[in-house]
């Protein structure tokens, strides 16, 4: 009993008769303020809807990609703004090469050409004997009916 009436007395010496009591202060919710400040600010730019747009691709200095797969886009061409919405995944540009190749600039020549040098030095790793035909095993007959066991 004495430890409650200890605490007790602890929290009323923080309240004095006569006061006003003291609020808490409590930070707003940024994420719905910050949709809607934007949305009113892209429709001031009169941005409007795009529809079929599969993926949006954006190319970064040190060659990785920031991919999103069915975003949302609105844009306003006059004043040259666009907004992307959607999940967007950081990866790197060995994992989109075979539909990404027409999107590649003449910036991504670099890059590309240090992605056909990995290729290469993956190729030397691994050997040239891949090309070969194998030697067959003695005493097998792959021509004649196979037996099951």
């Amino acid at each position: 009993m004495s430890d409650v009436q200890e605490r007790l007395k602890k929290l009323g010496l923080g309240a004095r008769t006569g006061y006003p009591r003291r609020k808490v202060k409590r930070a707003p919710a940024r994420s719905g303020a910050d949709d809607k400040k934007l949305q009113l600010a892209l429709k001031k730019l009169n941005t409007q809807p795009i529809q079929a747009i599969e993926e949006v691709n954006m190319f970064k200095q040190d060659g990785n990609v920031i991919h999103f797969a069915a975003p949302k886009v609105h844009a306003a061409v006059p004043s040259n703004t666009f907004a992307i919405y959607g999940n967007g995944e950081d990866k790197e540009l060995t994992e989109l090469v075979p539909g990404i190749l027409n999107q590649l600039g003449p910036d991504s020549l670099a890059s590309l050409r240090k992605l056909a040098e990995s290729y290469q030095n993956l190729q030397k790793e691994k050997g040239e004997d891949d090309d070969e035909i194998p030697d067959l095993v003695e005493g097998e007959n792959f021509e004649g009916e196979p037996k099951v066991e």
